[in-house]
């Protein structure tokens, strides 16, 4: 999705989007709303348990390409 759409959609700046995309500080009030915007959330948890959810997050990943796959060969029958 373009930048300039991705603001219409969280009612943000091109500006604030191309900080948060980039890394760059923003005022942290403004990231909820641009995050609910887009369809997206945060978690905050402590950093020891950061790579358990990284491990679930891939594998709920690949559990949902795969069944796209299925899904896709299933219609090509």
């Amino acid at each position: 999705m373009p930048i300039d759409q991705a603001a219409k959609h969280c009612w943000g700046s091109i500006g604030m989007l191309s900080k948060l995309e980039n890394g760059k500080g923003v005022n942290l009030e403004h990231a909820p709303g641009a995050m609910d915007g887009l369809g997206l959330t945060m978690l905050v948890v402590p950093k020891a348990h950061a790579p358990w959810l990284e491990q679930a997050a891939a594998h709920a990943a690949k559990i949902g390409e795969d069944a796209a796959r299925k899904q896709h060969a299933w219609r090509e029958e």
